[in-house]
């Protein structure tokens, strides 16, 4: 199993973590369009023990609740990754890896509420909600 390497857009904060993701989604709900300022937010999920911070600690920003929140880049402000399920996984922003991780999103979620100007053209499975 490789290490892939991600960054805050600074290069502040850096990151490895394990090519080993579980699942890869586009999600369009509105708290992540909200997040990253875009039409929808490429998220790769993996156990948290798997993403090891390698500079910048100091310089993590927590936005949210211990349960779930984001850590951001206090510099930049970049959005790194989510920490999700009592803090067992972390979701992670695929555009800070700066290695090409082997999985690629397989589904849209919250299309339901995606954005009225955005148009999905690609062939993935989409849901209104949560992938069922």
């Amino acid at each position: 199993m490789s290490e892939l390497r991600g960054s805050c857009q600074c290069g502040t904060v850096t990151y490895e973590v394990a090519d080993a993701f579980e699942y890869a989604i586009n999600c369009h709900c509105s708290l992540c369009r909200r997040t990253t300022g875009a039409a929808f937010k490429p998220i790769a999920g993996i156990p948290a023990a798997k993403l090891r911070i390698t500079a910048g600690q100091d310089a993590i920003r927590v936005i949210g609740a211990a349960g779930w929140h984001d850590e951001r880049c206090s510099a930049c402000g970049s959005f790194l990754y989510a920490v999700v399920r009592e803090g067992a996984y972390v979701h992670v922003a695929m555009g800070t890896l700066i290695d090409t991780p082997t999985i690629r999103p397989t589904a849209h979620i919250f299309v339901g509420s995606k954005a009225g100007w955005y148009t999905i053209t690609d062939d993935l499975p989409q849901y209104d909600g949560h992938v069922v």
